[in-house]
Parts: structure tokens; C-alpha cells; sequence
């Protein structure tokens, strides 16, 4: 069922706990320093306009925008919080209901938080929250066949290869090859992909 704010939680071998919640107010300062250190480790990767300059809304705006998409069903824009505030974000867009219920997932850490798992088990947590509470059918995610670091997270999780699709998002001022890998809740693997993790891990 779809509620908004909600948080989920998960605990990683060794004892970490992995939050996905909302941006909260408190969080400016820490949101602010956090992008501006991580422009350049970003750039390649993050999305933009074409065309277009792409410039960041003003804190209080983008909580407010996010808060509004989440609650008409547009949007789940979780930030990863490791146990000290914001280190990335780890969100559900372009839900589609009607005959789809379908959606992208989409992510980014800071660059000091990168090798932990972390980006591992906070998609497989979003994936699981998406396919049994949000009710979604769908969700994919779509990779640049040169990011190593996320192919490795999706193939880690199994999500199915569903092959190359050409020009599909404008990255860094140019458009984008991205390979596609999606997870139904038909497929096995659906709503256990933490658990998944979790059996991987144990000796």
C-alpha cells in the first residue's frame, strides 16, 4: 500500500543498519556539502538536459518537490542514511501506474562511501519495498555499459539482463547507451533480495 513519508531499514553483516527515509529539513547542511564534494565524482554518471544547463534547486525546493511527487505516487526519493545522515541517495522514478505499474531505479553514493556494500544492499532494499509495499510490478535499472562499479551491484543481485538500449538517456551532454536489467514480481527473487544478501553472506 502507498504511504508517504515511510522509511525502511536493513542491518548488513557486521552490524550496520542501512536506512532508505526521507530527505528531512535537518538534513541541509550535510545534503549541501555532500553534492558539492561530489560534483566531479558525478558528473559522468548523473543525468541532464539536453540542451539545457542543468542547475540543482535550491534545498527547501527539492524536499518540498520530492515530498509532493512521493505523495501523488510519482515518486520514492529515499536518501541513504548509513547511521550518520545522508551518504547518497537511492530512489524509485518514473513510476507509471495504469497498465504498467512499473518504475527505474536509480542511485548515487559519495565517493567516500563507495566498497562498502552499501549501494548493494540499499538497491535490493528499495527493489523489495517497491515490488511488496509500493505494489509495483516492475522495476528496472539502467546501467552504462562503462560503469563497472553498478553493473557489478545489479549482476550481484541477479536482476535479468534484458540487453543494449541505444541513446536512452542524456548523461554528462551527451545521449547514452545503458544496458537494461529489470526483476518482476512474478520472478522468484522478488521481495527477497535482502534476504538473498543476507543468505550470500553467512558461512
Amino acid at each position: 500500500m502507498w504511504t508517504w513519508p515511510t522509511q525502511v531499514q536493513t542491518v548488513q553483516p557486521g552490524g550496520r543498519t542501512i536506512t532508505l527515509r526521507p530527505l528531512h529539513r535537518s538534513d541541509r547542511a550535510a545534503w549541501e556539502s555532500l553534492r558539492a564534494r561530489n560534483a566531479d565524482w558525478l558528473r559522468p554518471w548523473e543525468s541532464t538536459l539536453p540542451g539545457g544547463t542543468d542547475a540543482s534547486p535550491p534545498f527547501a525546493r527539492l524536499r518540498r518537490s520530492y515530498d509532493r511527487a512521493a505523495r501523488e505516487g510519482r515518486l520514492v526519493p529515499f536518501v541513504i542514511d548509513a547511521g550518520s545522515g545522508p551518504v547518497g541517495q537511492m530512489h524509485l522514478f518514473e513510476i507509471q501506474w495504469g497498465s504498467r505499474w512499473s518504475a527505474s531505479a536509480g542511485y548515487w553514493l559519495d565517493r567516500a562511501a563507495t566498497g562498502q556494500g552499501l549501494a548493494t544492499w540499499a538497491l535490493a532494499l528499495v527493489i523489495d519495498h517497491g515490488l511488496t509495499e509500493v505494489g509495483l510490478h516492475r522495476i528496472e535499472v539502467n546501467v552504462r555499459p562503462d560503469n563497472a562499479a553498478s553493473l557489478a551491484v545489479v549482476r550481484r543481485l541477479g536482476l535479468s539482463e534484458e540487453g543494449l538500449r541505444r541513446g536512452l538517456i542524456h548523461v554528462d551532454g551527451a545521449w547514452c547507451d545503458h544496458l537494461t536489467f529489470a526483476i518482476t514480481a512474478d520472478d522468484p527473487a522478488a521481495g527477497s533480495l535482502v534476504a538473498g544478501l543476507r543468505q550470500a553472506s553467512e558461512p
